[in-house]
C-alpha cells in the first residue's frame, strides 16, 4: 500500500489550491482540469485504502509534531469513515468538473466589466477556494483527535464564506456572514463538549471518550455538541439559515454545502453515540421527536415555494432529518441506516440541485411559475431531476431506498410503542417526498411550455462536460441501491462491533 495514504488525502488537494494560486495566470481557464486531476487522484488513493480496508484491518497513521507538549497528528479509515471519506470525495470530482463551465457562466453575470485579466483572477480563485473542502472532509472522515476535527470544521465554514461572497446570488455578502455566525455557533457548541471531555479524560484522541461514560458532565457533552450540530442539520427550531443559504449560494458547491451540514451526523454516532452508549440512551427520543418534526415540516416547507433554488434548499431540511431518526433509535441497524441514508441524501442533493442549477443556467429563470414544458428542449436535464428527486425520496433502485429499509427495519425492532409510531409516521413523511419530486418534475419539465421559452434557441440541454459527472453519480447511487452490501459489510463491523462490546 503506498505510504501515508491518508494523509495524502488531505494534502494534496492543499497542495494542489496553492499550485492554482501561486500560477493563477499562467493557468488561466485550465485551472478548473488541474483541480480536477488532483481530485481523480485522491479519489484513486481513497479506492486503494477501501480496498485495503476490506481485506483486513483498519489503516492508521500518526504523525508527531512535538514532543513537549505531546501534539501529533492522527488519522484513522475504518469501514465507518473510508466509505462516508470516498462518497464525499467523488461528490467534490463531480462538481469541480460541473463547475469549470457553470462558473466562467457565473463570472460572466457577476464581472463582466472586469478586464479578461481580473476575470481570469475570479475563475482561478473560484477552483483555489474550492479544493479546501475536499481537505475539510477527508479531514472530518479520518481525524481521530477532536482539536483535529474542530479545526477541519472551521476549515468548512471559512472557505465556505468566501466562495458565497464572492460567486452567490442575491445579498451574497449577507447571506455568507449568516452562513458564517451560523457555523461559528456550530463549532463553538462543539469546541465547548470538547473542553469538557479533555477537562475530564486528560485527551483529544476520540478512542479515550468512553473514558466519560457514566460520568455527570457526559450528559452536558453530549446536549452541547447536539445543539450545535443541531444547527448544522437544520433540525427545526434551528434551521431558519438553511433556506436562505442553501438558496443563494452557486449552485455548482450545493452538494457540497449538503455535505457541510449533513457531516454533523456523522461526527455524531463517531464521537457520542459509540463511546457514550449508555449516556446518549436518555437523548434517543427527543432526536426522534425533533427529526419527524422537521422531516414533515421540511416537506411542507418544499412544497410551497415557487423559487427554482430555494425548492431543493428546503428540501434539505427534511432530508437531513432522516438520518438523525435513524441514530435517534438507537439500534445498530438504525444507525446503520441512518448514515446509509446521509450518504445516499448528499447524493441525491447533488444531482437534485445541480439539475436545478442546469435550468436557472440555460433559462436565468428562477420562478418556477414560468417555466413548463422543458423536457422537449432539455431531455437530459429532465431527467437528471427527476432522477435527484427519486434520490432524495427514496424510490428504487436508489441506494436511499436500501437505506431506508434497514433505517426503518431498525427503528422497528425497538419494540416499543414510541419507536412504533415515530417509524409509521416517518414513513407517511416519505410520501410528501414523492410528492414534491413528483410535482416539481411534472410543473417544470411537462405541460405546455411559455411561447417565449419555446421561441429561445438557446434553451438547450447543457455541455457534457456538467451532465456526466452528475449521470455518473446516479449511476453511482443505483449500483448502491442494487449492492447495498458493499457499504453495510463496511459499517456494521464499526456500528455493530462498537456496541457488541458495550
Amino acid at each position: 500500500m503506498m505510504p501515508s495514504i491518508l494523509l495524502q488525502t488531505i494534502i494534496v488537494p492543499a497542495l494542489v489550491a496553492l499550485v492554482i494560486l501561486l500560477f493563477r495566470y499562467q493557468l488561466g481557464r485550465k485551472a478548473g482540469w488541474v483541480a480536477v486531476t488532483g481530485l481523480v487522484y485522491t479519489t484513486f488513493l481513497l479506492i486503494t485504502a477501501l480496498m485495503e480496508i476490506y481485506r483486513g484491518d483498519p489503516i492508521q497513521e500518526t504523525y508527531q509534531i512535538l514532543t513537549n507538549p505531546d501534539i501529533s497528528i492522527n488519522l484513522l479509515a475504518d469501514g465507518l469513515s473510508i466509505a462516508i471519506a470516498l462518497i464525499c470525495n467523488l461528490l467534490c470530482l463531480a462538481l469541480c468538473t460541473y463547475s469549470i463551465k457553470y462558473i466562467d457562466h457565473r463570472i460572466e453575470i457577476l464581472y463582466s466589466h472586469l478586464s479578461e485579466k481580473e476575470q481570469v483572477n475570479y475563475f482561478t480563485s473560484f477552483f483555489y477556494l474550492l479544493l479546501p473542502f475536499p481537505v475539510g472532509f477527508m479531514g472530518v472522515s479520518f481525524a481521530s483527535d477532536l482539536v483535529l476535527m474542530y479545526f477541519f470544521l472551521e476549515v468548512l465554514t471559512l472557505f465556505l464564506f468566501f466562495l458565497m461572497a464572492y460567486f452567490g446570488y442575491q445579498d451574497r455578502v449577507k447571506v455568507a456572514v449568516m452562513c458564517f455566525i451560523w457555523g461559528v455557533f456550530s463549532a463553538l457548541f462543539f469546541l465547548g463538549g470538547v473542553v469538557i471531555i479533555y477537562a475530564q479524560v486528560g485527551s483529544f484522541q476520540m478512542d479515550q471518550i468512553h473514558l466519560l461514560s457514566g460520568d455527570p458532565l457526559a450528559f452536558w457533552v453530549i446536549l452541547l455538541v447536539l445543539i450545535g450540530f443541531f444547527a448544522k442539520l437544520a433540525i427545526v427550531p434551528l434551521h431558519v439559515w438553511m433556506p436562505w443559504v442553501h438558496a443563494e449560494h452557486p449552485t455548482c458547491i450545493a452538494g457540497l454545502l449538503a455535505v457541510y451540514a449533513n457531516i454533523a451526523a456523522y461526527i455524531i454516532v463517531r464521537m457520542l453515540v459509540l463511546p457514550l452508549w449508555d449516556d446518549f440512551q436518555v437523548f434517543g427520543p427527543p432526536i426522534m421527536i425533533f427529526s419527524v418534526i422537521t422531516m414533515i415540516y421540511g416537506s411542507l416547507l418544499t412544497l410551497a415555494q415557487t423559487d427554482m433554488k430555494r425548492i431543493p434548499a428546503c428540501s434539505t431540511i427534511s432530508q437531513s432529518a432522516y438520518s438523525m431518526l435513524g441514530i435517534g433509535a438507537l439500534t445498530a441497524a438504525s444507525i446503520e441506516g441512518g448514515l446509509f441514508f446521509f450518504m445516499s441524501h448528499i447524493m441525491g442533493k447533488t444531482v437534485f440541485f445541480s439539475a436545478c442549477g442546469l435550468v436557472v443556467y440555460t433559462t436565468h429563470i428562477r420562478n418556477i411559475k414560468k417555466l413548463g414544458g422543458l423536457a422537449t428542449k432539455m431531455p437530459i436535464t429532465a431527467l437528471l431531476f427527476l432522477s435527484g428527486g427519486m434520490m432524495l425520496a427514496g424510490i428504487p433502485p436508489f441506494s436511499s431506498f436500501a437505506a431506508e429499509v434497514v433505517m426503518f427495519a431498525g427503528i422497528f425492532e425497538r419494540g416499543d410503542n414510541f419507536g412504533l409510531i415515530l417509524g409509521i409516521i416517518g414513513l407517511l413523511a416519505i410520501l410528501l417526498s414523492i410528492t414534491y419530486a413528483v410535482h416539481f418534475t411534472r410543473v417544470i419539465f411537462f405541460g405546455p411550455i411559455p411561447e417565449k421559452l419555446a421561441q429561445d434557441d438557446h434553451i438547450k440541454d447543457p455541455p457534457w462536460i456538467m451532465a456526466a459527472p452528475l449521470i455518473i453519480i446516479v449511476l453511482v447511487s443505483a449500483f448502491l441501491g442494487l449492492y447495498p452490501s458493499l457499504v453495510m459489510d463496511l459499517f456494521e463491523p464499526v456500528i455493530s462491533g462498537a456496541l457488541g462490546n458495550m
